[in-house]
């Protein structure tokens, strides 16, 4: 029996949990507890707090022999550091610091791409049903605050998995509507290369909606547009009131709002788009997974929408993406069960 350490690091909050690993394989939970991150110096004293706490109802002090710790954030030779907070983790550091054998740091994309590997069928909304071919790739893809991009490749009896900077390749407009939005980004960033994540992303949902707004004057709603002039005018302030993809895309998912509702559907189908072009590059016949903060949470428009033609509509090779299957991932925490498994293979 191995006791493993999984966490999943953010600027806002970390989530640690406590995981045995029977001889048998199957993993479970022991213990799991949510912190603030800016209020620790450092992970070393809140790991040290997590695993104190774990005391009071495991009945002992639990002495995890491995962890993983996936990072928003790019991880280079074990070593990282956060964007939105001070700390510097270095995975030799912390081996010593909390005398834990093995340590890894890895892109939390990365773990979500050892997460899939972990999901059941209840995690998971199909969108495209097709069987998966055993020996093939399988493909990640995630809208959130940027786009995650990644895959795994198999390797005798598991997978390796990658994490790639795909996001920030070109938004490929493939509609009138579309070539217009590019044009407008270009002009109001003062930009020649206009990433596919400033469209499809949290960023985006708010982009496309100010393009609608100023580009074709579409109409507001009042309550819809105090709220986005609210947050347009908290710019550069660290704190924010408002989550402006988050009103948005509410009011699209109610049908309460017809600029809204718009918004999404060029969103969703940019989302597709793109997913189909990863899909392409890899043909990823194990899978297609679509992870990130946002997919679950509009699944409803996502089914509604064209999401998944965008995503076969490729011409001569749509008849490549319709033999893949798709996957909305519904589970929020895919990226601390992805630590874990990553735990459990140093």
């Amino acid at each position: 029996m191995t006791l493993l350490l999984a966490g999943d690091i953010g600027g806002t909050k970390t989530i640690l949990r406590l995981v045995k690993l029977p001889d048998s394989g199957q993993m479970y939970s022991l213990d799991e507890a949510t912190y603030k991150s800016g209020e620790f110096p450092d992970l070393v004293p809140m790991v040290r707090q997590f695993l104190q706490a774990g005391a009071e109802h495991l009945g002992y002090v639990p002495a995890p022999e491995k962890a993983c710790f996936a990072i928003a954030g790019p991880v280079v030779n074990n070593t990282t550091k956060l964007t939105n907070l001070t700390w510097l983790l270095d995975a030799k550091c912390l081996e010593q610091e909390l005398a834990i054998s093995k340590v890894s740091l890895i892109n939390d994309f990365a773990a979500v791409g050892y997460g899939v590997l972990g999901l059941g069928e209840s995690d998971l909304h199909t969108l495209q049903a097709e069987a998966p071919q055993k020996d093939a790739p399988i493909a990640v893809i995630g809208a959130g605050t940027g786009l995650g991009q990644g895959f795994l490749v198999p390797v005798g009896n598991t997978y390796q998995v990658f994490s790639s900077e795909g996001g920030h390749t070109d938004f490929a407009p493939r509609t009138e509507l579309e070539f217009q939005l590019l044009k407008y980004l270009m002009d109001k960033h003062n930009i020649q290369h206009v990433s596919v994540e400033r469209v499809v992303s949290g960023q985006g949902i708010v982009s496309i909606y100010q393009f609608l707004r100023d580009r074709l004057s579409l109409p507001e709603s009042p309550d819809i547009a105090a709220d986005i002039r609210s947050w347009e005018q908290q710019a550069g302030q660290n704190e924010k009131t408002i989550d402006p993809a988050a009103v948005i895309s509410q009011a699209a998912l109610e049908g309460s709002d017809q600029l809204c509702y718009q918004t999404m559907q060029i969103f969703i189908e940019a989302y597709g788009a793109e997913a189909g072009n990863h899909a392409l590059k890899l043909l990823p016949y194990g899978g297609v997974y679509i992870a990130g903060g946002i997919a679950a949470k509009i699944l409803p428009l996502i089914q509604r929408g064209n999401f998944l033609t965008a995503f076969t509509q490729k011409g001569r090779m749509s008849t490549l993406l319709e033999k893949m299957p798709v996957h909305v991932v519904l589970n929020p925490q895919v990226g601390l069960i992805g630590a874990a498994i990553s735990a459990s293979r140093l």
